[in-house]
């Protein structure tokens, strides 16, 4: 047994500094718990750094840090799909374990990735890729290793989260609440990995393999963002007891797995409704369990931290045990991983919330609801509000669970009657039962 463990941290942003504060703060709790000395022996960083332990290397030269024979684990926190990549494949091929909170370079590329560390007997470790500092990836693949998961449902992208919470809470428009988002750090100059759902998407092309047993597949993922998400129907949907909330989901259905990011009311009373601005939350539904939910920070310096910290403890104890890994790197080993098919848009299976624009006529809700039953959508509520100075009337419908497709139909066919003179506006809804 080795009497230090030596880290190499890449990459000295928000993520890499928690790192090195909270080795600095908790180095004797981590010695206790690992029986080591944890040290960080170099940093990758483009410009020397004076606030660091002048013991510690720095340097640019990021492919000779993940080859160092005095490294034992590289972390990976510079981001990026290509440097990130490069430097994590030249730190399996020289044999280190890696951690690493690259949610989209795993999404595309893990499957690569972790086949290449099966290949070198070494693990790649990634719990801060996901949902920051809430263990979602070892609860998974390991709390819930004996039960069969049939739906994960989460919040984990905590920009999009305070920007609907507060166009739920304060009335606020989307775009206002955007620039506000900015303001405070939480949403990127550009939001539109956070605001369009591809940051989402890719957290749950992680989530889903790991409670599935199937290959990563990023680009099989419904998604859809927020940026169209109109103050109004906010509005409405307070009114019918429900709040709309940007998730991600993975379920199993009879003959194959949806994956999906999109808006979507659910009901007040739910848990996942009442998880509010910046927060994350992760519900997971699985049998002999049922349900259960994982809360907490999404993103920081601190969460995120602790989550990649943990990822080297959980290392630490593969090292001490002197065994090429643990835990397969997606929950299921290899060889047993399933490529069932991932079913399209047109299968998904929702209620709706459909928001039409009508003139003011007689006829026009019996024409609707009959459009509805010929395509087989059974309503489940019917709002209809007061006419607009303009003489229109927004008629609101909620309806139980359909095919896509049939809901596609539908709509095609209800935009197309005289008296609808806007797009039916569609957000799709779950209980979450």
């Amino acid at each position: 047994m080795k009497d230090k463990i030596n880290i190499a941290v890449l990459g000295l942003g928000t993520v890499g500094t928690g790192v090195v504060n909270l080795l600095k703060d908790n180095a004797v709790e981590l010695s206790r718990r690992s029986g080591h000395d944890i040290c960080i022996t170099h940093v990758g960083t483009r410009r020397q750094r004076d606030d660091i332990d002048p013991a510690i290397k720095q340097s640019d030269d990021l492919m000779a840090i993940a080859a160092d024979d005095d490294v034992d684990i590289v972390i990976e926190v510079i981001g990026g799909k290509t440097v990130a990549k490069d430097v994590i494949i030249h730190a399996i091929k020289h044999k280190k374990h890696v951690v690493t909170a690259n949610k989209a370079l795993l999404a595309e590329h893990g499957n690569e990735i972790f086949g290449l560390a099966e290949g070198h007997g070494v693990q790649v470790r990634y719990e801060a890729a996901v949902a920051g500092g809430i263990p979602i990836i070892k609860i998974i693949r390991e709390a819930l290793a004996a039960n069969k998961v049939d739906w994960v449902a989460g919040i984990i992208n905590g920009t999009g989260n305070f920007i609907l919470t507060e166009m739920q809470q304060k009335n606020r428009r989307f775009g206002d609440v955007l620039k506000e988002a900015q303001a405070l750090g939480y949403a990127e100059a550009d939001p539109t990995f956070d605001v369009e759902g591809i940051d989402a998407a890719h957290k749950l092309s992680l989530l889903a393999s790991i409670a599935f047993g199937i290959p990563l597949q990023f680009n099989k993922v419904y998604c859809e963002g927020i940026t169209k998400i109109n103050l109004q129907d906010v509005v409405y949907a307070k009114e019918l007891g429900y709040t709309i909330k940007h998730l991600g989901f993975a379920f199993r259905r009879e003959h194959g797995f949806e994956l999906r990011v999109h808006p979507t009311l659910i009901p007040n009373s739910t848990l996942l409704a009442n998880v509010n601005g910046v927060k994350n939350a992760v519900m997971v539904d699985a049998h002999p369990l049922g349900q259960s939910l994982y809360y907490g920070d999404g993103a920081g310096a601190g969460a995120t931290a602790s989550a990649v910290m943990a990822d080297v403890m959980d290392l630490i104890y593969v090292i001490n045990a002197n065994t090429p890994s643990d835990v397969p790197h997606l929950a299921f080993v290899p060889e047993e991983l399933s490529d069932t098919r991932i079913l399209s848009s047109d299968e998904m299976t929702c209620g709706y919330y459909l928001r039409l624009t009508v003139k003011d006529e007689l006829g026009v809700l019996a024409d609707t609801t009959r459009i509805l039953s010929e395509n087989g959508i059974n309503i489940d509520a019917i709002m209809q509000r007061d006419a607009h100075k303009s003489g229109l009337v927004p008629v609101i419908i909620l309806t139980l669970p359909v095919l896509e497709s049939q809901m596609n139909k539908a709509i095609k066919e209800i935009e197309a009657l005289g008296a609808v003179t806007e797009p039916v506006v569609r957000i799709r809804l779950e209980s979450l039962e």
